[in-house]
């Protein structure tokens, strides 16, 4: 039975494609975690987690080589899907070093562990970023070969990590691939991002926790949104389709929805969702970014040229989901950070 190794299962998008690997094979998952993370977004695995049924959890830290290099030789997995990251780019001008440190060193040391293991040759998804293209140009549709223009140090950080997925592709045959996903939300998505915050206030508001006005920054950007639990999946068909040979080391793909929004736009659209009439909307300077990625639409006919996927989730029903996830938080007690 092949096994799959997940950094950063705690997060969103680590837990979400747990739960489709559990869901739609028989594959077992191991969880790569830091011992004090959070459990918020596993709680409904940690039965299956504790009876050790085809999930389990092992404790490293990035930042630490002998622990991944332990991890590496104690489970062998045959798939690795690195998502574990510093991921949050406003947050990266406020913690640059400790940024750059856990995602472009970070990743270095897994794939230095990798690279050292004697008779070890796994499949290695390295999760880059749309972040990448930084601040392109308006009305360019970005494809893979468009060039990167870092707009953070989270986007720089992504750079760096794009490039070493790249060279231990090339260099020493390691089966890497790169994604660099756009913006995703849905279920499970920090508060500290754009539409997730705003769904979060609007759930606040409803629960008589914050006055009706939304505090938010730039709405002048563009983009594509997806939900991530499509994006998944396309990250696990990428993983078989490197084992099967369809992918050459060091590649990389977009992974992109296909309905856009102006941010105004997903404001209003959530708003539309509330029980609450009349919430304001103001801006707060401290959300804006120093530099911001104005606009992002991508090109996806790579990725559908390797596998076939499409994002299926419609975005109005991802951002349903998205603010009846902090309804539910909240209902439950978990008063979340007005941040």
């Amino acid at each position: 039975m092949k096994t799959v190794l997940i950094t950063g299962i705690t997060g969103q998008v680590g837990s979400q494609l747990a739960d489709y690997i559990l869901e739609n094979t028989n594959y077992e998952v191991v969880g790569m975690m830091r011992w004090q993370e959070p459990l918020d977004n596993i709680y409904h695995l940690t039965n299956l987690i504790n009876k050790k049924d085809r999930i389990s959890l092992y404790y490293a830290d990035l930042n630490d080589a002998v622990s991944i290099r332990k991890m590496i030789e104690d489970v062998r997995p045959d798939y690795i899907s690195h998502l574990a990251a510093q991921s949050y780019p406003r947050t990266s001008f406020d913690i640059p070093i400790e940024t750059l440190q856990t995602n472009i060193i970070g990743t270095a040391n897994l794939l230095e562990a990798i690279r050292q293991t004697d008779d070890y040759d796994p499949v290695v998804h390295v999760c880059s970023s749309s972040e990448v293209y930084g601040k392109a140009p308006a009305d360019v549709t970005l494809s893979e070969d468009t060039p990167m223009h870092g707009a953070s140090p989270y986007s720089i950080s992504k750079i760096g990590t794009d490039y070493l997925g790249r060279f231990y592709g090339e260099a020493y045959g390691i089966k890497t691939f790169m994604t660099r996903m756009g913006t995703h939300s849905g279920p499970r998505r920090s508060d500290v991002f754009f539409e997730s915050t705003v769904a979060k206030q609007i759930a606040l508001i409803e629960a008589g926790f914050q006055e009706p006005v939304i505090y938010v920054g730039n709405l002048s950007s563009t983009r594509t949104f997806q939900d991530a639990r499509d994006a998944v999946k396309a990250y696990f068909l990428l993983l078989e389709a490197s084992a099967e040979g369809k992918i050459k080391p060091g590649d990389y793909f977009n992974i992109a929805g296909e309905e856009s929004y102006n941010l105004r736009e997903v404001v209003d659209l959530l708003i539309n969702l509330s029980v609450v009439n009349n919430i304001a909307v103001e801006t707060d300077t401290n959300r804006l970014r120093p530099i911001d990625a104005d606009y992002q639409m991508f090109d996806n006919t790579k990725i559908k040229n390797v596998i076939n996927w499409k994002p299926e989730i419609p975005t109005t029903q991802m951002f349903k989901d998205l603010l009846d996830h902090w309804r539910k938080q909240i209902f439950n007690g978990r008063i979340p950070l007005n941040r």
